[in-house]
């Protein structure tokens, strides 16, 4: 993104900037206008929940095509609050990755063509670059260098933002995003989606002090360079890795680490059913 926002500064060298913003990257979707001092005019989000909820997961088609349905009434309603016309704006910028192709490709399309239209640059912007100096649009009185716990989607990283464009990395996880760990163990309990908020509202409910216990921390990994971490590894007194299955799937390079422990029961790996594992859980919260 670092072409990009020399751009900005090449191009949009006047006293009245209005960047109209789109995000269509995964399930939600986005209209923004910013000024070139960083005021937010107007902001407006449509959550696609309910779409995706019977499916238990973001389904990237119907994700795609929820935008497409939605991504033009939002536009208009980001003008309409924000006061302004097609031909006041100074550039259009939208997600160019990642996330899902399918809606990328709707916000990127209907950014290129408005910028088009009105003869103006269109930017691409990195999803995660977006979240990293998000900051700095929302409290001024945060400034380069700062320390930068990202969590979006599939990402969990630790970043030293030095600047636009410049970024170190210090650490990253190498199975699940953190979100990706409130979902699958939702799952496993039997919860509906989406899951963190299932999960948080049954931690809460865990009033019983004695029976409280202390979970482990996200596992830093040995011999590895930087804070590189695993954060999905369900332990309990009778889970035992399966160090084959581990080897082989990091090998291929597939690290669902959800699959890598299974109980030990009588001295034989079995596999309780998920409803057992949940009503299980209920009993323990209950006591």
């Amino acid at each position: 993104m670092t072409g990009s926002l020399n751009c900005c500064f090449v191009f949009f060298m006047n006293d009245t900037i209005h960047i109209l913003g789109i995000e269509t990257s995964c399930d939600e979707t986005s209209a923004a206008i910013v000024t070139g001092d960083g005021e937010i005019l107007s902001n407006l989000v449509l959550s696609q929940l309910e779409e995706h909820r019977a499916f238990g997961g973001v389904v990237p088609e119907i994700a795609a095509r929820a935008h497409l349905d939605h991504l033009d009434t939002l536009i208009k309603g980001a003008l309409h609050d924000s006061g302004l016309k097609f031909f006041d704006l100074t550039a259009v910028a939208a997600t160019s990755g990642p996330g899902l192709i399918g809606g990328v490709m709707v916000g990127m399309v209907a950014g290129k063509a408005i910028a088009a239209t009105q003869d103006i640059p269109f930017l691409g912007i990195n999803h995660l670059e977006g979240h990293a100096l998000t900051p700095r649009l929302t409290d001024p009185d945060i400034h380069f260098p700062y320390l930068l716990l990202l969590i979006s989607g599939g990402h969990t990283q630790i970043l030293v933002v030095e600047g636009a464009g410049k970024y170190k990395r210090w650490g990253t996880t190498l199975d699940d995003a953190a979100g990706e760990c409130f979902d699958k163990s939702a799952k496993i309990m039997g919860l509906p989606y989406p899951g963190g908020p299932q999960v948080q509202k049954i931690a809460a409910e865990c009033r019983a002090q004695s029976r409280q216990e202390t979970l482990p921390a996200p596992q830093a990994v040995e011999r590895t360079r930087g804070l590189r971490f695993l954060l999905f590894r369900p332990k309990n007194r009778r889970a035992q890795p399966c160090r084959t299955t581990a080897r082989r799937r990091f090998k291929t390079g597939r690290h669902n680490r959800s699959r890598l422990y299974v109980p030990k029961h009588n001295g034989r790996n079995i596999k309780r059913p998920l409803q057992q594992r949940y009503q299980t859980f209920q009993r323990h919260v209950r006591r």
